[in-house]
């Protein structure tokens, strides 16, 4: 009778040692997947930076912008922009990259300046110039959001980019409809001619 009631004991001791070994492996796999799920490589982590100060680009611009003009594209869309910056950093945040907002009109990246500064000079000239640079600079956006698309294999990164891509083609719709009902037309810079055509030619999405 001893000998039965010591058995089932070493044999529960075995029993509950085997579920806490396969608990922990699952809770490692589970770790290690949710790690996994936010670990950036380098180009990734460079990306979103870039990405960030575009998006800032656009927003500062279109402040800017909407200072001088009062038009209701950069009224709206300023706010979107700030949107997308705030998917950007928050993604930067759960990834521990270290980054920083500088104030409006300055930037880290020597080319988003130089495109800044030029835009505030270009877009002070006339109403129909500053829709341009609105245009143009979604036009930017979207090329470059799929530049970085095609090369990463990151999912948090690809949905982030992609939902911000989405707004882009939303607001490239808008700041053509107001050139074109100026009596003007916008010809893109970065995107094709059929890619272009596309987008503004279909209607409005609903982004995520």
């Amino acid at each position: 009778m001893k000998r039965f009631i010591k058995i089932t004991a070493t044999t529960a001791i075995v029993i509950l040692t085997g579920l806490v070994s396969l608990t922990s492996c699952s809770n490692d796999d589970d770790t290690d997947q949710i790690t996994n799920s936010i670990v950036l490589t380098q180009a990734d982590k460079d990306a979103l930076l870039f990405m960030l100060e575009e998006e800032k680009l656009a927003r500062d611009t279109y402040e800017y912008l909407d200072n001088l003009w009062s038009i209701n594209q950069f009224g709206n869309i300023k706010n979107s922009e700030q949107s997308h910056m705030n998917l950007v950093a928050n993604l930067l945040t759960q990834s521990n990259v270290p980054f920083e907002i500088l104030p409006y009109g300055e930037f880290t990246n020597t080319e988003i300046q130089t495109l800044y500064d030029q835009f505030v000079v270009d877009g002070s000239i006339s109403m129909n110039n500053a829709l341009t640079i609105g245009a143009t600079i979604e036009d930017l956006d979207i090329r470059d959001l799929q530049d970085y698309i095609d090369v990463t294999s990151n999912v948090a990164l690809i949905s982030v980019f992609e939902n911000l891509q989405c707004g882009s083609r939303n607001h490239l719709r808008s700041f053509f409809t107001a050139i074109e009902n100026s009596g003007e037309n916008y010809v893109p810079q970065y995107i094709s001619q059929e890619q272009f055509d596309t987008i503004v030619t279909s209607g409005s999405e609903q982004c995520n």
